[in-house]
């Protein structure tokens, strides 16, 4: 169920391992140098790059800071932490204290920290990027699979095998598309792993976003959001805001290339 890329417009089934054409854009809309080419045509090459520099320069383009509020990630029971004694040292700065011996997170830097996350996830949904859950927790797989299909992408909550993003070309025996971005709902394998996910794609420089809990190590994801990663509606909650944020950025791409399609018509 990984990405896999043959020719143009090949993938790999989100349900299964077959490879299917992409049926989200035409030809158009899959094929960033050509809507770069159509608008250089059409516009000229200076309303490309304003159009670029408007959106990056904006810090909440896609309006993700509505999507939630901190009473949210509260009653979603995001600010629960694992025992103190599994405290990882390199959480320290995200606890906001403890109480009957299980850590609790300040959830005003999980807050800010999960907004950074929505706006990326927006921006390389808005460019037409891979992107993929995943998740190890059998209690969760199913809420994962179901919201990463529902916002069109693609999920994993199996084992995973190393080498799958480092040996790609080897291991599949084609050029192989890896993902833009890749979403750990939890961070672990098990109690003492991390994911071996985490670092294939710290070593392939594919950006991360994961839900760290008290007794994980953030330092190999590019953003990490501090949080409960083990109960259903917190991950419920964070599925529901990654997919929101990936359906913004993609109606904004829409929103955007219609004009163009219009004038190739």
């Amino acid at each position: 169920m990984i990405i896999k890329s043959l020719g143009k417009y090949g993938r790999l089934c989100a349900r299964c391992s077959c490879v299917t054409r992409s049926q989200r854009f035409n030809s158009t809309l899959a094929n960033p140098a050509n809507v770069s080419t159509n608008l250089e045509l059409q516009n000229g090459p200076e309303d490309i790059s304003c159009v670029e520099q408007r959106i990056i320069k904006q810090a909440d383009y896609f309006e993700v800071h509505n999507l939630f509020s901190v009473r949210d990630l509260f009653n979603a029971r995001v600010h629960y932490g694992h025992k103190e004694g599994s405290l990882d040292d390199r959480m320290r700065p995200f606890i906001y204290g403890s109480r009957l011996g299980h850590l609790i997170f300040d959830l005003d830097k999980t807050a800010s920290h999960l907004r950074d996350a929505l706006n990326i996830t927006a921006h390389i949904a808005f460019r037409d990027g891979i992107i993929c859950f995943f998740n190890r927790n059998a209690l969760n797989a199913h809420i994962v699979e179901k919201k990463a299909m529902e916002a069109g992408e693609f999920s994993y909550t199996k084992f995973w095998r190393g080498g799958i993003f480092t040996n790609a070309n080897v291991q599949f025996g084609a050029v192989t598309r890896l993902p833009d971005l890749c979403i750990f709902l939890n961070t672990q394998n098990n109690i003492l792993a991390q994911h071996t996910a985490v670092r294939d794609s710290a070593k392939m420089a594919i950006p991360t976003i994961g839900i760290v809990d008290s007794n994980c190590n953030p330092n190999l994801i590019t953003y990490p959001v501090p949080g409960n990663d083990d109960t259903p509606c917190a991950i419920e909650l964070y599925c529901n805001l990654f997919k929101a944020a990936i359906l913004r950025g993609k109606q904004k791409r829409r929103e955007f290339l219609e004009p163009l399609n219009e004038k190739i018509k």
